[in-house]
C-alpha cells in the first residue's frame, strides 16, 4: 500500500495555515491557481501550484523585500503584478522562521 505524498502546494498551505493561527478572521480559498489566505477579508498570501508563495506587499518596502529574497510576481508568464505583490520561491520557505516572516509581511500589508 502506498501513500501519495502531498504536493508542494498542499504541504506549504498546511504550514501557512498553522502559522496563521495567531490571527483572527483567517479564511482560505482557492484563488490564483492555488490556496489563498485572507485576514479580515483582505488577501495576505497565496500558495501557488508549484509551492511558491505569493505575498501582498507594501510598495514602499518592495525593494527591501526583493533584497530579502522575494522576486517580482507575474500573473502567468509575462504579466507583472507590480510592487504590491512578490513571489517567494518554494526553496526559500523550508525554514519556519522564514515562512513566518513572509506571512507577516502579507498580513501587515493587507491594509496598504
Amino acid at each position: 500500500m502506498t501513500t501519495d505524498a502531498p504536493t508542494p502546494r498542499d504541504a506549504l498551505a498546511g504550514r501557512v495555515l498553522e502559522l496563521m493561527a495567531p490571527w483572527q478572521n483567517v479564511r482560505e480559498l482557492r484563488m490564483f491557481g492555488g490556496q489563498s489566505f485572507m485576514v479580515d477579508e483582505r488577501l495576505a498570501v497565496a500558495v501557488r501550484r508549484n509551492g511558491d508563495l505569493l505575498v501582498h506587499t507594501d510598495p514602499a518596502a518592495y525593494n527591501e523585500l526583493i533584497r530579502r529574497g522575494g522576486e517580482p510576481a507575474n500573473m502567468g508568464s509575462d504579466r507583472p503584478m507590480g510592487t504590491r505583490w512578490l513571489t517567494v520561491p518554494f526553496h526559500r520557505l523550508q525554514d519556519e522562521e522564514e515562512l513566518a516572516y513572509w506571512i507577516k509581511v502579507g498580513v501587515d500589508s493587507r491594509n496598504v
